[in-house]
Parts: structure tokens; sequence; C-alpha cells
């Protein structure tokens, strides 16, 4: 057990490390290509921050427990929103300023409702996997459209640019993107081997595992960007890192390990996982977006989702062991 502990929290580190010079790396190169910092943050490092997720799910997909895909996918969502945007909520209270993200808003309420039809018949399909990916193309295209359209005056220009790395060479900025994807990689197959064992040793599902440990683990590098994004004032980027990530969950984590290894899942994930996802999902739509043009996460409320969040996962771990 504290060998595949030990590989888990390697995986971890990895990940975490691995990701931080990937976007550092993607985003500096196409600063490089001449492509405008907002488009750079609302595509480049929005998909370059669910990395981790997705290369998890390749690799766990590859070594046939496509569980732990789906598991990482629903509980980083879950995650993202109750535990990263209501402890950078209960740290600094967040204010949603951005008509570029309030744009995003319904988009992520529509792709989780997608996820949702697709998972009914309680078996992801290959078929599924692909109709996923199509959306992911979609969804690139119109957040790149929606970039394009976002006005100078817009909160989130300013934060991203100030944000994206500049003066990094090309050949420097090849040279993180290749690092980090090696490292993240190595992350990727040591926290998967890692975990898949802690499962059978614990006698729980890798649907469990990849819900709890390997989802939190996995949202590690939303956490840090978001906390430091609302300490610097950049409120739109501590949400938009959030939207982001959890639209690129859902379609690219879940499409490629049904593209790859399609299967039937638990019934749990339809009765409580996807209807806690879905809650979670309305209560920052609710919270983050009105019609009176702004939206605020104030401490109260970011207590109150970390509460559950830890409520959440003491039910599934009490009842899985």
């Amino acid at each position: 057990m504290p060998i595949f502990a030990g590989a888990t929290l390697a995986g971890f580190i990895l990940l975490v490390w691995g990701a931080d010079r990937f976007v550092l790396g993607a985003a500096a190169t196409a600063r490089n290509l001449g492509v405008a910092p907002v488009l750079i943050g609302l595509t480049i490092v929005g998909f370059s921050t669910s990395a981790p997720e997705i290369l998890v799910s390749v690799m766990s997909s590859l070594q046939g427990t496509p569980g732990l895909a789906i598991g990482n996918a629903i509980g980083s969502n879950i995650a993202n929103i109750a535990l990263v945007l209501g402890a950078t909520a209960a740290v600094m209270p967040i204010d949603l300023r951005s008509e570029t993200l309030r744009r995003e808003m319904p988009a992520l309420l529509a792709i989780t409702l997608l996820s949702v039809m697709l998972f009914l018949d309680a078996y992801l399909s290959r078929v599924d996997g692909f109709v996923l990916l199509a959306g992911l193309v979609l969804l690139m295209d119109g957040i790149t459209k929606l970039g394009f359209r976002s006005t100078a005056t817009d909160p989130i220009q300013a934060e991203y640019e100030a944000d994206i790395p500049s003066g990094v060479s090309m050949p420097m900025a090849v040279g993180w993107l290749a690092l980090g994807l090696v490292v993240l990689l190595l992350g990727a197959n040591l926290l998967v081997w890692g975990a898949e064992s802690i499962a059978r040793v614990l006698g729980v599902s890798d649907l469990i595992i990849g819900l709890t440990i390997v989802a939190v683990g996995t949202s590690l590098p939303e956490l840090a960007v978001s906390i430091v994004s609302a300490l610097k004032n950049e409120h739109g980027l501590a949400i938009g890192n959030i939207v982001g990530s959890n639209m690129f969950n859902t379609l690219a984590v879940v499409g490629v390990a049904g593209v790859i290894h399609p299967s039937p899942f638990e019934t749990e994930v339809l009765t409580l996982h996807l209807p806690v996802m879905i809650g979670f999902t309305l209560v920052l739509f609710t919270m983050a977006y009105d019609f009176s043009g702004r939206g605020r996460i104030n401490r109260v409320e970011g207590f109150a989702l970390v509460i559950a969040f830890a409520t959440y996962h003491y039910y599934i771990f009490s009842r899985s062991l």
C-alpha cells in the first residue's frame, strides 16, 4: 500500500508540474505565432489545463479501466466547482464582470446536459465518444468566434494580456511544451497505476477512485490558478479557468475514454454522481450568471460549496468502504 500511495503522490506532483510547463509552453508558442492573448486564454490555455485529466483518461482506457476515466471527468467537474471555486471564493469573493464568460455559461450547461443524454443507457459507446469529440471541435470554433467578438473593454482581455507569457523565445517555448508533455505522460502513468492498485487493495471500484482521489489530484492545477488569479483581482481568470476546464473535461476526457475503450458503467453514475455534477453546475450558473449583469460569489457561498463537497465525498467513501 505505501508503494501504491507513493506512486499516486508522485503522479500528482508530476502532473501538476508538467501541466504548468505545458501551459507555459503552449501559451508562449501561440503568442510568438501572433495569436491574440484572449484567444490563447479561451482556447489553448483552457484546453491545456485539462491536459492531466485527458492523459489520465487515455492511460486508464488503454489499460482497460475506463471507469477511472469517467470518474475522473465527473469528479473533476464537481471538484472544480465545489472545491476549487468554493475555496477561491472563501479566500477572496469573486465578481463576474466579463461579458465573454457570461456567454460561456450557457455552453457549459448545454454540454453538461448533452453528457446526461448520452449516459442514459448506462453505456459509454464509441459513438458517444465521437459525438463528444465532435462537440469539442464545435466548442473550440465557438470559443474562437466568441474571443474575436469580445470587446476591448471586457476585463478578461486585460487579464489574459497580463498573464499570457511574453518574452519567451520560440525554442524555449517549444522546449517547455515538449518537456511538459513528457512529464504529463509519466505522471499519468504513475497515477493510473497507483490509483488502480489502491482501488484493488481497498476493494472499491475504479469509478470511486476516479471520482475522489484522482479527481482532486488532477484539479490541483485549477485550484492553484484560480486562487492566484483571485488574489491578483483577476476574477475573470478565476472563473474562466473552471468553466473552460469543465467543458473540456466533459467533451475531451469522456470522449477519449469512449473512443478508446467503450464499456458499460455503474448505474450509480446516473443515480448519484451525474445529478450531483448537474446540481453544482446549476449552482455555479445561478451564482455567477444572473440577468442583472453582475454575478458575485461571496465567502459564505464559497464555504458552503466546500462543505457540500466534503459531505459528498464523505458519503461516497462511507458507502464504498
